[in-house]
């Protein structure tokens, strides 16, 4: 008994100790530091000032901020849902039976493997270039005049565009997860359909969707993690200008916690303690997310056909 619990606490100890060092003590950490007025992250606790709930009144009270909430809610719902639809439609088309499944497979999820930087950049200087663009060629060749003429990287449209690459990369990434949830679906579910006389529309909508409940859940909060954290696509649209309308929260929390590009005229709002209360609000807001996912979509026991 004595050896198995040595055994367990010389492979559980490593593991245990890092968690609390590199997890548990910075989230503690950061939860404290949000009450503080902090000059510098690296400032030792003795240096801290107690402001109670200032920070959090502060970014509150910014409109940056609350401009960058709208800005994540945007990316969140509608890339979303374009994500989500279009990695759905190809999980099933590829779990068919279609020929050449590994090959689309891989494709579909390139634009993973890709850096970020890469990607952006591409989009920006190849696809959405107003002179010589893939879209302008393309819409011109059709001839849609209108839209061979639209300004991608206007401001007014840069949320709108940089939500399109973004979601353009992501699709690759959902469809293995719904694949792999599809794929776990009992072959026995479908053939008792088919003799009952389900159609294609009705195998999906009383099968394959109700038994995706669980990986669906899974898949949004993920998709709720990556819109939160939403950081590096930002920077590359909007790369000097941080009053563009592309900021997003951890753009905010990075400038008003370093200073860059001197946002704020006024030097008190340089300070890492605004930038804790950030992050301590959009852990808040993955937590509720995540609550609000469990309660409205409940694990499906039955198949109705």
């Amino acid at each position: 008994m004595k050896l198995k619990n040595s055994v367990i606490v010389v492979f559980l100890g490593p593991a245990v100790v890092f968690y609390l060092l590199i997890f548990l003590y910075p989230s503690i950490r950061t939860l404290i530091m949000s009450f503080f007025y902090v000059k510098t992250v690296t400032a030792s606790m003795a240096r801290w000032s107690f402001v109670g709930l200032k920070n959090y009144r502060i970014i509150f009270q910014s409109k940056m901020f609350i401009h960058s909430l709208s800005n994540i809610f945007y990316i969140w719902f509608y890339g979303g849902l374009g994500v989500f639809f279009a990695a759905l439609l190809y999980a099933v088309i590829l779990t068919s039976g279609v020929k050449g499944k590994s090959f689309f497979r891989d494709i579909l999820y390139l634009p993973n493997v890709i850096t970020a930087v890469a990607l952006a950049t591409m989009w920006i200087h190849f696809a959405f270039n107003n002179q010589y663009g893939l879209f302008k060629i393309i819409f011109q060749t059709l001839g849609l005049k209108q839209l061979a003429e639209f300004q991608w990287t206007a401001p007014e449209h840069e949320l709108f565009s940089m939500t399109v690459a973004y979601s353009f990369g992501c699709v690759g990434y959902y469809v293995l997860i719904f694949m792999a949830g599809i794929e776990k679906i009992p072959t026995d579910f479908y053939e008792a359909a088919t003799i009952e006389g389900a159609g294609i529309f009705k195998k999906f909508t009383s099968i394959t969707l109700p038994l995706l409940i669980g990986v669906m859940k899974t898949a949004v909060v993920l998709w709720s993690i990556a819109a939160v954290t939403f950081f590096l696509w930002s920077m590359m649209f909007s790369p000097y200008d941080p009053e563009m309308g592309t900021i997003t929260p951890m753009v905010y929390m990075y400038n008003t916690t370093f200073g860059r590009n001197v946002i704020v005229t006024n030097p008190e709002l340089v300070n890492a303690g605004l930038g804790a209360a950030v992050g301590v609000v959009m852990t808040s807001i993955i937590v509720i997310v995540f609550l609000a996912v469990d309660r409205l979509l409940p694990d499906q026991e039955e198949i109705k056909y």
